[in-house]
């Protein structure tokens, strides 16, 4: 009877506090932008000093804070940046969102794509469905209109124009090394959709191009500040509420907030507007 008890606690129900502690530690020096004292570092980490530098001590030894001779201030050291090194080399973007598309979809009942910049734009890799029906052409592979959609539109708000030309001359059968200026409604509705994410942090789509269907789109960026990735909440226009502030675009905007930190992304990604690759 123990042993089975021991082993249901094995199946991940244990947990060893003391690295949960000093855990706290690294995430505190993982989050400030200057070496920090032993006194503000233990606060941060809702610990004494005198408990807290013990485990500076062994972090220490691993490598994975340095202490500076002079000043006595602690800061992530060169084991630490190892492992982020190397999360960020086994990073895959649309394993890290697709956890929270799938709880966007469940928690708001709407239908939920993502999307990656792919050879010819804009294109689905992954797609929940609704909780009620809604009959959208919509599944991996499909490569979503630039301009034309809020999916592409989020991208484009996202990326340099040089970019969006390439897309442009490609789709024509151009080569990209001698992409042409986008045309004048094209410029327009590419300002457009700039305007548009930087005011609100989302791209929309009322009714169109898919009659009935009402969507908003947020990008989600990297490490180095590049769109990784779009998601997109859509739903039947009678049960998905349009307004810039609505649950809505609040859902989506938080989702692709959450991406981005799992993505590495430390900037804001508010309402001004995340920066453009190449910007």
């Amino acid at each position: 009877m123990q042993a089975a008890e021991n082993d249901q606690e094995d199946k991940g129900q244990r947990a060893v506090q003391s690295i949960e502690v000093g855990g706290r530690l690294l995430l505190a020096l993982a989050h400030s932008t200057a070496p920090m004292t032993l006194k503000d570092l233990a606060a941060q980490a809702r610990l004494s000093a005198s408990r807290a530098h013990p485990y500076l001590v062994s972090f220490g030894k691993l490598r994975l804070i340095e202490q500076d001779a002079d000043t006595g201030r602690y800061a992530l050291g060169p084991a630490a940046l190892q492992l982020g090194l190397t999360c960020l080399a086994q990073l895959d973007p649309v394993r890290a969102a697709l956890p929270v598309a799938q709880e966007l979809a469940a928690s708001t009942g709407y239908a939920v794509a993502l999307a990656v910049w792919g050879n010819f734009g804009p294109t689905i890799v992954r797609m929940i469905d609704a909780r009620q029906p809604l009959h959208v052409a919509m599944r991996a592979g499909t490569v979503m209109s630039i301009l034309g959609t809020a999916t592409g539109r989020a991208f484009a708000a996202a990326m340099p124009a040089e970019r969006i030309e390439q897309a442009f001359a490609q789709a024509l059968g151009d080569s990209p090394d001698f992409a042409t200026a986008l045309l004048p409604d094209q410029a327009d509705a590419l300002r457009e959709a700039q305007r548009e994410v930087q005011e609100h942090g989302v791209a929309r789509a009322q009714g169109r191009p898919i009659p009935g269907v009402n969507a908003f789109s947020a990008a989600a960026y990297d490490h180095e500040g590049s769109p990784a990735v779009v998601i997109t909440a859509l739903g039947h226009q009678d049960h998905f509420p349009v307004a810039w502030d609505s649950s809505a675009a609040d859902a989506v905007r938080a989702a692709a907030a959450e991406i981005s930190s799992r993505l590495g992304w430390r900037g804001a990604l508010a309402q001004a507007g995340a920066p453009r690759a190449g910007s």
